[in-house]
């Protein structure tokens, strides 16, 4: 069984810039490699199914898979220094998601579903990376300690459950900061079978209503919560202090000078 916990993380300011270097690097290359796929995909196929019998055929490029594009990392590290910063193992997740997404344009995904074309990434749209393999003891209390970042403090709200190994570690960069996504995998316990085939025994009608907010087949009825209704006395506190406030009167200016003084 596989399961996915998410925590807040809160690095400090010199953690934040190591990760907001490693995301606008790993956008170049994600980029450069994409590219790649993409030259030789224009210059290797043929839009026609016959040609004439007397005609020139351009030699064919060698295709630029995940093992060779993973292979030439290193030369992508002598030409810019500023990647012996990053993980290795990071850089590598990138040249696999360029095979996933190219995949997916080309062959589709498992039940033969493509996707759209792969899109270059502008600045400010890549927000992930990952590491596929991180030690089982990263967690110290309440700091996570990640590869070539440091111990970075998190809000741990929840702890790992017992016999579950940590596989990979995601860091993702959303509106309100940083957050730890972290894989978590049990061998023990079988993945469940969530097929469910209606039946006359697990399948419920609903009736929704203006009464009621619904009445399913057995004849339970839900009430309307009335949310507004309930917070109407609230409401009434707060439009009040509003309304006794003047045209462009700040508070918490106010609130400031009165905690200096």
């Amino acid at each position: 069984m596989r399961v996915a916990y998410q925590y807040k993380l809160r690095p400090n300011k010199q953690q934040i810039e190591v990760i907001k270097n490693w995301l606008n690097l790993l956008r170049r290359q994600y980029n450069y490699r994409l590219g790649e796929r993409f030259d030789w995909y224009k210059q290797n196929r043929n839009s026609i199914n016959s040609c004439p019998l007397i005609c020139h055929l351009p030699q064919l490029k060698d295709n630029p898979n995940y093992y060779s594009q993973k292979k030439d990392l290193i030369n992508t590290k002598e030409l810019f220094p500023e990647y012996n910063s990053v993980h290795s193992q990071v850089i590598q997740d990138v040249i696999k998601r360029v095979k996933l997404t190219f995949d997916r344009w080309l062959k589709g995904d498992s039940s033969g579903k493509r996707s759209g074309k792969p899109r270059f990434k502008g600045m400010g749209r890549y927000h992930s990376f990952t590491y596929p393999q991180i030690k089982q003891d990263c967690i110290n209390g309440k700091k996570i300690k990640l590869p070539k970042i440091g111990e970075v403090k998190f809000i741990q709200h929840r702890p790992i459950p017992n016999g579950f190994k940590i596989k990979t570690a995601t860091i993702i960069r959303k509106a309100d900061g940083y957050y730890v996504i972290l894989s978590l995998e049990d061998k023990s316990i079988p993945f469940p079978d969530v097929r469910i085939v209606p039946s006359p025994d697990n399948t419920i009608g609903i009736d929704m209503g203006l009464k009621s907010f619904l009445i399913d087949s057995q004849g339970d009825e839900v009430k309307i919560p009335q949310y507004y209704r309930q917070a109407q006395k609230q409401l009434r506190v707060k439009q009040k202090a509003v309304s006794r406030k003047k045209k462009g009167y700040n508070d918490s200016i106010f609130y400031k000078v009165a905690l200096l003084r």
